[in-house]
């Protein structure tokens, strides 16, 4: 009988063991995608604020359809990493319009040693998605309504971001301004 409830508990152990690895493994792949859309969201807030300088451009950033030069996938693969995890693929994805990466990865930890047979070892494979998506429009106006004086050096933006109105001062360069005033980043998948 004894044999029997130990027995028991050993598989119970297991049972908790594999759980814990897999849960381990999906906040791995979560933070993978995670890191690889903040990477491109920090492209684009960096964009948004070169661009005020010039006010050329700026929308595109805003939009979140400027062209990116950085290496999302380079941040999963860190994230991954960090969470004792190596990257086996990462895509980029576009998910209701919104662009993003989806990553799977694989644990570099393990069930360890069980009393039930087949569950020795194993890792857990997951995968996640996640996407930017803009937060703010323009406002329809183009800019302050003062044209009076032609000496003005550049005219504020307005932004609606999500329903709350957000005023930004190209001579400002976006100060006190941060990147997800303009985007968030979220988990799709």
């Amino acid at each position: 009988m004894i044999a029997a409830l130990l027995f028991l508990a050993f598989a119970f152990f297991a049972v908790a063991q594999a759980g814990t690895v897999r849960n381990g493994g999906q906040t791995a792949a979560d933070a993978a995608a995670l890191g690889a859309a903040e990477d491109d969201r920090q492209q684009f807030f960096d964009g948004f604020l070169d661009a005020l300088d010039t006010k050329d451009g700026w929308q595109d950033w805003l939009d979140a359809v400027a062209p990116l030069t950085g290496d999302g996938c380079g941040a999963a693969a860190r994230f991954a990493d960090r969470n004792r995890s190596d990257l086996l693929s990462c895509d980029l994805v576009t998910r209701d319009g919104d662009d993003g990466y989806r990553v799977r990865i694989e644990t570099r930890f393990d069930t360890g040693n069980t009393v039930v047979p087949g569950t020795d070892n194993r890792t857990a494979k997951a995968t996640a998605t996640a996407v930017i998506r803009p937060r703010c429009e323009a406002d329809d106006t183009g800019g302050s309504d003062d044209t009076d004086d032609p000496g003005d050096a550049a005219e504020e933006i307005e932004l609606s971001c999500d329903g709350e109105e957000l005023t930004i001062d190209p001579e400002d360069e976006g100060e006190g301004l941060k990147p997800s005033d303009l985007f968030s980043v979220v988990l799709v998948e």
